[in-house]
């Protein structure tokens, strides 16, 4: 008997204001913006996507608490998503004619068997855009 597929996951990211970040991933990583609300007055809830890449984000009144803040400078939680790019390569240099910052720059087919970038939002979150090689 074959399991049922997942198709996907989403990291649900408390954010400090949810316009702001929505923008972030629309202007500077090509997201989609498929949800902001609940109205136009009163945005406090978001979701972008880009492939089968989504993200959730929302505004609830208390600062966001990326990884990287909680590992106590051990450098060994140093992410909040991984989101599995074929080409990081390719996406890089998509992201650099975007002016996008590198929170770290393409790494080398390395010991930890992954290739790929990371980049921080708006809100400090550290996603990993990468493959396993």
């Amino acid at each position: 008997m074959s399991k049922p597929e997942i198709t996907g996951i989403a990291p649900f990211f408390i954010v400090r204001d949810v316009p702001a970040a929505l923008s972030f991933y629309r202007d500077r990583l090509g997201f989609e913006i498929t949800f902001q609300g609940p109205n136009e007055n009163d945005i406090f809830f978001g979701i972008v996507q880009r492939g089968a890449a989504m993200i959730i984000m929302k505004a609830v009144g208390v600062d966001p608490v990326p990884n990287y803040t909680r590992d106590i400078q051990q450098g060994i939680a140093r992410w909040d998503a991984y989101l599995h790019v074929p080409d990081p390569d390719a996406l890089a240099a998509e992201f650099s004619s975007r002016n996008v910052e590198f929170f770290a720059h393409i790494s080398e087919d390395g010991d930890d068997g992954l290739r790929g970038f990371e980049i921080q939002d708006a809100d400090g979150y550290v996603l990993f855009f990468g493959r396993t090689v």
